[in-house]
Order: structure tokens, then C-alpha cells, then sequence
């Protein structure tokens, strides 16, 4: 007799006793395996939350490292009137503070040439032939300036084929053409030559490379530029600017060395009184002191939020009840508060400041940073503040940035933790490769456990059918015995 399932032979629930046997085996082993996988997944996660609050806080250490937000100037324009804004200005980092009455007298301007009118020889048309036979060289330059480009005129080219071919040309360095109709017949068409470079003495040049008598209407010289054809209707001109009385001029409309450290760029002209005289608009130089305050208060922000997360992921639970931080206890983390602690309260030589105290920046028992509140007899933390905004802007640059500033040692010191091959990174590998032997240790109870079961599902196979046997056989002596009766 063949028995294809346990107890099916002998009668007896051998499937139960097996999945039970089974089940003995494996709960502890998976706990275990589940234990393990639950707090590694745990752990590279808060890993992974402090390597991005330390990225955080490491931000606001670069905006402190960054000279624009440290050693800022803000400028202040008032203009007479709301109308009119003559200029901007953009101070470097180390201009002196001050103010400057500025106005605005001339801008900056390129040149102008335009053809003569159709009754003294020009055009009558934009389909008139500039050239009817050959080939000829048009040149346009700037002085000595450099500027200067070169087109080969074709036989047939009409005049608003010429402006076309001016204006597409990849060297030109900013001439540009029209063709303008003056609807009448003297005046006919009109070819106008703008040139984009300002400043005096750069008028814009024509020349007949070629001397070629039919290009003379629209060229200012010849070849040799002894002779002149065509004369600027506009010369170029220089911004002209007052500053404090005083001309001043530039070639273009960026004043850049009229004040030391200080470019003003011009746009519009001043306004001017019933005298015709310009009225000034006033410049005031000072500190960006909002800037580099909301730099700073960031700065203790993301402190605060990078310690609270620290804290958060290393304390143990205040009771029995509480669950206790993924990485509670953790050496790592709390060697990272700890540096950093130290860092924040160290003095820096090179800065009169010396310290984060004279900001106003404290550190709590809890090991926080504030502004403080408390009177030591130097003020309150945001009085300190105010106090070193105001009389040693440039020197809290110093204290943040310079060789050993607190914004410098404190981000070499959190990179070690966060850049790739640093230490949290490191950490988290550790941890994966914990992970993949979880992983390992799975598929092998699992091989395990199959051997198991095929060991046990012998064994009672052979029981079933034993048994099974057992029962047949007493079967027949009982059949037996009861014929003899």
C-alpha cells in the first residue's frame, strides 16, 4: 500500500504535528532575523538624518564663509522724485562708507551717419543698386579701438540688401543699418548707420576699401581715409555725472572709477529745476547689516536644529516605557556634539571680537545656541549683536572666516563626517553590509529549514505507514480470533 500524505495510512493528524515541529524551529530564529533587519533599517535611516541635518547647518557655515554676505555694502539711492532713477551703484566690499550727491547730465551715446537725400545724390529707393558691376570691400571700424569688420559687396546688391548683409555679418561688433523712406521725392530713401560704441572720439568709420566711386554715397573716407565723403550726423559721446560738484565722465554708462570701490551705472538724466539746473540724487553707503544678521541668526537656527536631531536620535527613552533613540548611546553622534561644542566656545586670536560671546551668541546647559537674554554687564545677547553690527561689522567677518574663524574649523570638522569617503559614510556601508548578511542568513535558515522538513517528513512517513501496518495486521487477528468463536 502506498501512503502519498502523513496520516493518511494510520489515521493520525502527523501534517499538524509536522507544521508544529516546524514552526518551533523557525519562530525564534525569524525574530531574531526580523530584530536584526528592523534596527539596521532604523539605524541607516537616522544615519542618513544626521548627515542631512550636518549638510544643513554646513550651508548656513558657507553663507557665513561668504564674503558678500560677511563684508557687504548696501547701497541706498533717494531720488528727488519717484520718476526718475537716474543710476544704480554697486559698491565692492571694501568701500568706505558715505554718502554722495550724484546727478546725471549726459549719456553716453553711440555715433549716427546717414546717406545723403535723394536731390543732392543718395537713393531713391531701398531697391536702388548700391554696385552695378564687380565686387568691392566695405570696412567698418572705431578709431584704434580694435573694432572693426570687413563685407564684400556683389554686383546687384540693393540697398536693403546691403542692410541686411550688414546686419547678419558674424564680425560685426555692433553696427547696426536702416533703410529709412522719407516719402518724398528730394528726400527719396536714406541709409542710416547707428554704431553701439559710446564714448568721445569713437565715431563710427565707413571706408571704401576698394575706392570704389559708386560706394563713396555710403562710405565716410577712401582707402587711404585722407578723403571724406559721409560725417557724422551724431558723434559719440561720454556719460557725463556730478559727484558732489564735481564732473565726471565716461566713455560708456558704467562710472567705474569715479568713486573709489564704487560703480554707479547711469540710465536716465536727472531731473532739473526751474533753472534748468540738474537736482541731485543722494548715495548712501553703509553696511548691509540686515543681510549679515539674518546670516547669522540662520546660522544659530540651524545649529538649534541640527543638536535637537542629534539629541533626539542618541537619548535613551526617559522611562521604561519610552522607546529609546535608534542610535541611543551612540559614540558618533556624541563625539559630533561634542566637537562641535568645543568649537563654538573656542576664541579666535585674529578677530577683536574673540568669540561667539560678543555676538551675543551663547551656549545653554542644555547645549543650544542663543541669542541671550542675560545681562553680564555688557548688555543682552541681542544688544551685543547690535553693538558688533554697528561698530565692528568688517571684524566679524574675521571671526568667521579667516584661518582659524569659527565658521572654517567648524565646517572641517562636520566634514569629516559628511563627505563621501567621511565617517558617516563609512558608517552606512557598515551597515549595508550588516544588511546583506541579514539578507544571507535568510536564504540559508531557509535551505536549512527545508532540509528540516524533508528530515522530519521521512521520518513520519515511516511512522504512518508503520503504524498503518500495525493496524492491519490487528485487524486480521481480530477477524481471526472472532471466526474461532
Amino acid at each position: 500500500m502506498s501512503i502519498q500524505s502523513l496520516g493518511v495510512g494510520s489515521g493520525l493528524d502527523l501534517e499538524s504535528l509536522v507544521q508544529q515541529l516546524l514552526a518551533a524551529e523557525r519562530g525564534p530564529k525569524l525574530q531574531r532575523l526580523n530584530r536584526q533587519e528592523s534596527t539596521l533599517e532604523a539605524e541607516i535611516s537616522a544615519v542618513g538624518q544626521v548627515k542631512s541635518k550636518l549638510s544643513e547647518f554646513e550651508d548656513a557655515l558657507k553663507a557665513l564663509q561668504d564674503t558678500n554676505n560677511l563684508s557687504g555694502r548696501e547701497p541706498t539711492i533717494e531720488n528727488p522724485s519717484e520718476n526718475i532713477s537716474p543710476f544704480t551703484a554697486s559698491p565692492a566690499n571694501d568701500a568706505v562708507p558715505g554718502n554722495y550727491q550724484i546727478a546725471v547730465t549726459q549719456l553716453a551715446s553711440g555715433s549716427r551717419i546717414e546717406t545723403a537725400q535723394a536731390v543732392d545724390g543718395g537713393f531713391a529707393s531701398s531697391d536702388d543698386v548700391v554696385l552695378s558691376a564687380g565686387t568691392a570691400d566695405l570696412t567698418f571700424k572705431i578709431g584704434d579701438s580694435g573694432d572693426e569688420f570687413t563685407i564684400s559687396i556683389a554686383a546687384g546688391t540693393t540697398l536693403s540688401e546691403l542692410r541686411d548683409q550688414i546686419n547678419a555679418d558674424e564680425n560685426n561688433f555692433g553696427v547696426n543699418v536702416n533703410v529709412i523712406n522719407t516719402g518724398t521725392v528730394d528726400g527719396g530713401t536714406r541709409l542710416v548707420f547707428s554704431s553701439d560704441v559710446t564714448g568721445d572720439g569713437n565715431d563710427l568709420k565707413v571706408i571704401n576699401s576698394n575706392d570704389n566711386a559708386e560706394l563713396n554715397r555710403i562710405s565716410t573716407t577712401d582707402s587711404s581715409e585722407s578723403s571724406t565723403y559721409l560725417t557724422s550726423v551724431v558723434s559719440a559721446k561720454n556719460a557725463i555725472a556730478t559727484v558732489d560738484g564735481i564732473e565726471v565722465q565716461s566713455d560708456t554708462n558704467a562710472f567705474e572709477n569715479a568713486l573709489q570701490s564704487i560703480r554707479f551705472d547711469v540710465s536716465q538724466l536727472s531731473e532739473r529745476d526751474t533753472d534748468d539746473n540738474p537736482i541731485a540724487s543722494k548715495l548712501t553707503v553703509g553696511f548691509d547689516v540686515e543681510g549679515l544678521e539674518e546670516n547669522i541668526r540662520t546660522f544659530v537656527d540651524k545649529y538649534n536644529e541640527l543638536y535637537d536631531e542629534l539629541d533626539r536620535l542618541s537619548s535613551y527613552g526617559a522611562t521604561d516605557d519610552d522607546p529609546d533613540g535608534p542610535l541611543a548611546g551612540d559614540s558618533t553622534v556624541r563625539g559630533i556634539l561634542s566637537g562641535l561644542s568645543n568649537l563654538l566656545g573656542s576664541n579666535v586670536a585674529e578677530s577683536e571680537l574673540g568669540g561667539l560671546f560678543s555676538l551675543g551668541i551663547e551656549l545653554t546647559i542644555e547645549g543650544r545656541l542663543e541669542i541671550g537674554s542675560t545681562d553680564f554687564g555688557l548688555g543682552t545677547g541681542a544688544e551685543r549683536l547690535e553693538t558688533a553690527l554697528q561698530d565692528n561689522f568688517d571684524d566679524i567677518a574675521v571671526l568667521f572666516n579667516s584661518e582659524n574663524g569659527i565658521a572654517n574649523k567648524l565646517l572641517s570638522f562636520t566634514e569629516e563626517f559628511t563627505q563621501s569617503s567621511g565617517i558617516l559614510s563609512s558608517r552606512e556601508d557598515s551597515i549595508k553590509t550588516q544588511q546583506d548578511n541579514v539578507v544571507d542568513d535568510r536564504e540559508r535558515f531557509e535551505i536549512r529549514m527545508q532540509s528540516f522538513e524533508q528530515t522530519l517528513r521521512a521520518r513520519y512517513l515511516s511512522l504512518d505507514s508503520t503504524v498503518a501496518q500495525l493496524q492491519s495486521t490487528g485487524n486480521a487477528l481480530f477477524a481471526a480470533l472472532g471466526g474461532l468463536n
